[in-house]
């Protein structure tokens, strides 16, 4: 096999994910897990689970991550990496510690992982690699040999990742009335979390107000706007603005909201707005729900023209780019040197997660980081 198509030391892929329901009776017992340790109530949790309810209780991010598994085992067969793909979630099956228990069943030693988060965060990095420890010692426990984990590193300004997203805000313009496509806002959206997990998000020298989090989405949305002033000739105004709250009220979380955004500019006589979830990887149900429905019916209350650019999910060029950064971090780890590809102003994130990175509220072993306890 040629070097650059050379994934030694690795001997697969492993998919992780976030999981979701799959019919109405699976709703409560996946928010059962996603809340777990929390004690909130079934009752609640069947409120909560009403977003679910609204699409026959079926989360679209399973089918998500079946087409990418379909892209990435096609584009690997297609350039002759042989490289088996596995597929793991962290709060609905395939479960992840079932998947890692079947690779090792199936010989699998040296294992990489691609995580369906692009962005540094605590539950976008560190809390996947939280649940590889904890299935890791699940698997110690049985007595099975441990595989070695790593995981790929961040790529939110991956070619492969951002040029797709291009690609959907050119789209999305186009599809605006003409008499109002000019003026268009972009509102670049993605998950709020917490101020705190934010200021604290990615190694401790992005430690600050928003931390690498809001960085990362920064550069990107600005990659992304300066491409459409390129390619159309118009120079769009843009916000990255927030989606999904999910926390208590009296925690601060990154804002502005969505809804609120689209309000605030119609007030400020903004013709149209293209919605572009930046912060998504695949069309699941925050973009289906938030986006969609909510987000849309706000705008339709307003009388505000609104489009919502694609998210990257399957597209050929992300497969692509799964490959690149899979060859990448092999040569690294045979101490071959390998050029990183990355657009805009940050760089190529680091390969491996450093001391004090994304930290937990209550320190937990994590996998795949300079401080795992499996090495």
């Amino acid at each position: 096999m040629p070097d650059a198509l050379d994934p030694t030391p690795y001997d697969a892929l492993l998919l992780l994910s976030f999981g979701g329901p799959e019919g109405p009776d699976d709703v409560v017992p996946f928010l059962e897990n996603v809340t777990r340790g929390r004690g909130i109530p079934k009752e609640r949790l069947k409120e909560v689970g009403q977003h679910y309810f609204l699409f026959g209780g079926v989360s679209p991010i399973n089918a998500q991550n079946r087409a990418l598994l379909d892209a990435l085992r096609e584009d690997f067969a297609g350039h002759g990496l042989d490289l088996p793909v596995y597929w793991g979630n962290r709060n609905w099956a395939p479960y992840l510690t079932d998947t890692l228990r079947e690779m090792v069943a199936d010989g699998r030693r040296r294992i990489l992982v691609l995580a369906t988060s692009a962005y540094a965060s605590y539950s976008g990095c560190r809390q996947y690699r939280e649940n590889l420890a904890d299935a890791l010692a699940a698997l110690e426990a049985e007595g099975l040999e441990l595989p070695r984990i790593d995981k790929l590193r961040h790529y939110f300004n991956h070619p492969g990742f951002v040029e797709p997203m291009i690609d959907g805000v050119l789209r999305s313009l186009a599809d605006l009335p003409e008499d109002v496509r000019a003026g268009a806002h972009i509102a670049f959206t993605t998950h709020s979390i917490p101020t705190s997990a934010a200021d604290t998000s990615g190694p401790v020298e992005a430690h600050g107000e928003g931390g690498a989090y809001v960085e990362q989405h920064l550069d990107v949305a600005q990659l992304i706007a300066d491409a459409v002033r390129e390619r159309t000739g118009v120079d769009h105004p843009w916000r990255l603005v927030y989606q999904s709250r999910s926390g208590a009220p009296h925690i601060p979380w990154l804002e502005p909201d969505i809804c609120d955004h689209l309000q605030e500019r119609h007030a400020a006589g903004v013709p149209a707005v293209v919605m572009a979830p930046i912060g998504f990887v695949s069309d699941h149900m925050e973009v289906l729900y938030d986006l969609d429905t909510e987000a849309t019916a706000k705008a339709g209350e307003l009388g505000l023209p609104v489009r919502r650019s694609a998210t990257v999910g399957a597209d050929p060029r992300f497969a692509a780019a799964v490959r690149e950064l899979i060859l990448e971090r092999a040569a690294v780890e045979r101490g071959q040197g390998a050029t990183p590809c990355a657009l805009g102003a940050l760089g190529p994130s680091h390969h491996v997660c450093p001391v004090g990175c994304c930290p937990a509220r209550a320190p937990r072993p994590a996998a795949a980081g300079a401080d795992s306890p499996y090495a």
